[in-house]
């Protein structure tokens, strides 16, 4: 693709000898002294994280990343096998509290470099221009400190380094992705007869999976693993996509290093470097700038914990914003029987959408909106499905065989952000010392309106397409905001750069600045607004 590998070789440095690993660059990467300042620490090597580190490090500054969890190897780490692949969850303790309590641990959270992407399904929507300016528009949620206009160049730079596969998109502001759509597979033919039978606009993709090689990488092989880690490297990961050039450009990388506190010069008021754990050690390392991007659980957590006299209720946090508006989507899911096989499995995951609802309609009775795909849940994760139905024993083995027979469909919804939904401390603390983080979570009306309109709407088009005995589970996906960007230090934790408004030389680029969700996938988004800051930090200097 013209112009991406001057800008992320990633592709391109990937082992062309049948391994999905680059040792020699793992092995041979740059390494710093604790006693060494460096330019720039990263503190996550997710989406946000490794955007920042590949960015930094190709303005030739000096950075090291830091990750709680292993530096993966596709080859050896990751398997084909559902109960296998838990190790890629953040699974570490955490309470959760609130009215309708948000379970962690699974689909919402990543541990090891290239985090939560590493097991996410490849769907990588843009936002509307509309999640920019809710407030304005619809009277709910905040607007943000930046527009979509201001974020469209980065998203296109991310799309092409992924690289994203789809249809033209009509919603929103149309766009083109830069790889054609993959094939559709039965669960997706569902998906279209039924939106066809009512009126509704589908398209298919966006999905982060290569249509084609790309570099060294190669061709989806459609074995329906997207969200246990991709073996074959088809699926983009931070990991394959933006680490491997991080490290040609003079990175380190740190895993299996958990950073516990953030020190600041009392004097100053500035952040001096990271304190870590490793391996049941803890060590220091000096930065002349800090980059939390730890996601929206550990983010908040970590500046909690990082008190000082300048900042006795946990750092940038003066006027109580740090954990606040914490955001998940409402992601019901709805199944149906067909009698033909369906074989869901059989395709990348987000195979269809449907955006007609993802704005304010008029006529109902909520504000903001829904969007529409395909999933495709595995054996393990499809039984859950029943047993949320009451079904057990013989009953649950007889329906599970009939796997091949359903099809299913999954919804995102925009919930509001509120205040009370939030990330504080515990008093429990874990192996390292640290206070483990209390995420207490309660929906509104609005918010169950939405879910409700979107069961139905599903259930509507598996109707529509012949299926019976449908059933639905209601769950949450995809973890925002708690340090949310803002006009001011009384709106937001950090700027429309992602620099704090507290703390000069800090700056936060995960989703926890994201001040609403909408009813995308935030990855992308949170990648193009962390390669934002980078190209406004850099210049700065």
């Amino acid at each position: 693709m013209p112009g991406v590998r001057s800008r992320n070789e990633s592709a391109w440095l990937l082992p062309t000898d049948g391994t999905r690993t680059n040792h020699a660059l793992r092995a041979d990467m740059r390494r710093f002294s604790h006693d060494s300042e460096v330019d720039a620490v990263v503190i996550g090597c997710g989406a946000g994280g490794s955007t920042m580190i590949q960015r930094l490090a190709r303005s030739g500054w000096s950075v090291i990343g830091f990750d709680a969890g292993p530096f993966w190897d596709p080859d050896t780490d990751w398997v084909s096998d559902e109960a296998g692949s838990h190790d890629l969850f953040w699974t570490d303790s955490r309470i959760i509290s609130g009215n309708d309590p948000v379970p962690l641990g699974a689909n919402n959270s990543g541990r090891g470099v290239g985090g939560s992407m590493v097991h996410f399904a490849g769907y990588a929507p843009r936002f509307h221009p509309s999640d920019f300016r809710t407030q304005s528009l619809d009277g709910v949620g905040v607007d943000w400190p930046l527009s979509y206009d201001e974020l469209e160049g980065y998203y296109r730079a991310i799309e092409e380094e992924l690289p994203v596969a789809g249809e033209r998109w009509p919603w929103g502001k149309p766009h083109s992705y830069p790889h054609r759509p993959h094939p559709v597979g039965g669960n997706g033919e569902v998906f279209q007869r039924g939106a066809r039978e009512l009126g509704l606009t589908t398209k298919v993709g966006p999905v982060a999976i290569s249509n084609g090689r790309f570099g060294n990488r190669p061709h989806c092989i459609y074995r329906g693993f997207c969200l246990q880690g991709c073996k074959v490297n088809a699926k983009a990961s931070p990991l394959i996509t933006h680490i491997p050039d991080a490290l040609a450009h003079g990175a380190e990388i740190r895993p299996d290093s958990m950073v516990t506190k953030i020190d600041i010069d009392e004097r100053t008021g500035r952040a001096t470097g990271v304190r870590y754990v490793h391996e049941g050690v803890e060590h220091f390392q000096r930065a002349r700038l800090v980059v939390v991007a730890g996601y929206s659980i550990e983010t908040p957590r970590l500046l909690l914990n990082s008190t000082s006299k300048r900042f006795p209720d946990g750092l940038c946090n003066d006027h109580d914003l740090v954990g606040r508006y914490l955001m998940v989507q409402g992601a019901p899911q709805t199944s149906a029987r067909f009698e033909s096989e369906i074989r869901k499995y059989k395709a990348p995951p987000p195979e269809v959408t449907c955006e007609d609802f993802y704005e304010t309609q008029p006529d109902k009775p909520y504000k903001r909106g829904f969007s529409l795909q395909n999933v495709a849940p595995l054996p393990v994760t499809w039984s859950e499905h029943f047993t949320a139905q009451g079904y057990w024993g013989e009953e649950l083995r007889l329906r599970m065989t009939d796997y091949v027979h359903w099809a299913s469909m999954g919804s995102l919804c925009e919930l509001l952000p509120q205040a009370d939904n939030r990330v504080t401390l515990d008093e429990q603390t874990d192996h390292n010392g640290m206070p483990i983080a209390n995420f207490a979570y309660s929906t509104c009306e609005n918010d169950r309106q939405l879910v409700t309109a979107a069961q139905t709407k599903m259930e509507e088009i598996l109707r529509a397409a012949g299926g019976s005995d449908l059933i639905t589970i209601r769950r949450f996906a995809h973890l925002v905001g708690g340090a949310r960007m803002g006009t001011d230090e009384r709106s937001g934790v950090v700027d429309a750069s992602c620099r704090s408004f507290a703390v000069d030389n800090l700056y936060i680029t995960d989703g926890s600045v994201l001040p609403t969700q909408g009813s995308a996938n935030p990855a992308l988004t949170i990648m193009a607004v962390a390669a934002r800051a980078a190209d406004i930090l850099s210049r700065r200097g």
